[in-house]
């Protein structure tokens, strides 16, 4: 039997005012959607292969895997005829912890037929600002010492600006010597969202694994990120619904994920064979546990959450 230690009590206690926070921004997300027309879903968190990316790494479960984001089921439902969904729910991904990363969080992700990437920006937008006033936090709130201007619109800002306006490179030397994350996360991302939330978009096409192309320019994908106070807080993209075109891109990540010894995950063709039926759709994916950190003012991941790895 494993030690009392009341260290565990007394780290769990003086968490109580951020975990309640937590709490009320769940169900003020969950009250947003369902008030706008969205369907609650549930997916597995088990299932036989996560999509293949080349940075991300699922941890295993028995022949199967635990999810590492519910994308591949939701999309199933959109091409099935569900318009509207969203999911709040556990993903896992090996290898991630550290201050603004636990290897089990939790996701807030939904999709809508009939969307491109600007108008999702538009409604995230949206979203968080609504979610922020039913909690009182009413048109700013302060994240790392610094008041962020929740009030939209927000900035909006192509990668090739902000590569232009921040980084020591131009992004294509960047992406030649495959230093794009590298460039981003020491030059640019600690200006994004400081003084009100960033949306960063028109992301490289070869960085948009899932996204549609740009129409007119085929080297840009369909995607945005979400910075506020410095600190990314969602992903989203206007769907790709070409099966082809996302086989190929799943096997280029297999590949480079071979190069780098990393499991070989079986191609997801029932997914594959549903993008025939997806209509045009943008989704995102949303991290709560980070939203919930800004809310709450804490600097750490660890501290807007109940349990973290060491304790358990």
């Amino acid at each position: 039997m494993s030690e009392f230690n009341l260290d565990d009590n007394f780290n769990l206690a003086r968490k109580k005012e951020a975990l309640h926070l937590r709490t009320r921004l769940i169900q003020n997300i969950r009250l947003f959607f369902i008030e706008h027309g969205f369907l609650e879903v549930e997916t597995p968190l088990r299932i036989p292969s996560p999509a293949p990316e080349e940075h991300i790494e699922a941890f295993p479960s028995g022949d199967w895997f635990l999810q590492t984001s519910p994308e591949l089921c939701m999309k199933r439902l959109l091409a099935a005829g569900f318009p509207l969904i969203f999911q709040i729910s556990k993903c896992f991904r090996a290898g991630e912890r550290g201050n603004l990363h636990l290897p089990e969080f939790t996701m807030l992700e939904w999709y809508v037929v009939k969307f491109d990437y600007l108008q999702l920006m538009s409604q995230c937008e949206k979203m968080i600002f609504s979610v922020a006033n039913n909690m009182d936090i009413v048109g700013h709130c302060s994240f790392r010492n610094k008041k962020i201007n929740l009030t939209p619109p927000w900035e909006r800002i192509t990668v090739r600006e902000v590569f232009e306006k921040y980084a020591p490179v131009t992004l294509e030397e960047a992406l030649v010597a495959d230093k794009f994350d590298e460039t981003l996360v020491d030059y640019i991302e600690p200006r994004l969202g400081i003084g009100r939330p960033t949306f960063l978009y028109d992301y490289p096409a070869k960085l948009a694994s899932m996204a549609k192309l740009k129409k007119g320019d085929p080297s840009i994908g369909e995607r945005f990120e979400l910075y506020i106070g410095g600190m990314e807080i969602a992903n989203g993209f206007s769907e790709l619904n070409d099966a082809e075109e996302q086989r190929r891109r799943f096997e280029q990540a297999l590949q480079l994920r071979a190069q780098k010894n990393w499991t070989q995950y079986s191609m997801p063709d029932k997914f594959l064979n549903s993008l025939r039926s997806l209509p045009p759709s943008a989704g995102i994916a949303l991290g709560i546990d980070r939203l919930a950190m800004i809310f709450a003012n804490v600097f750490q991941i660890d501290d807007i959450v109940y349990f973290i790895p060491e304790i358990l």
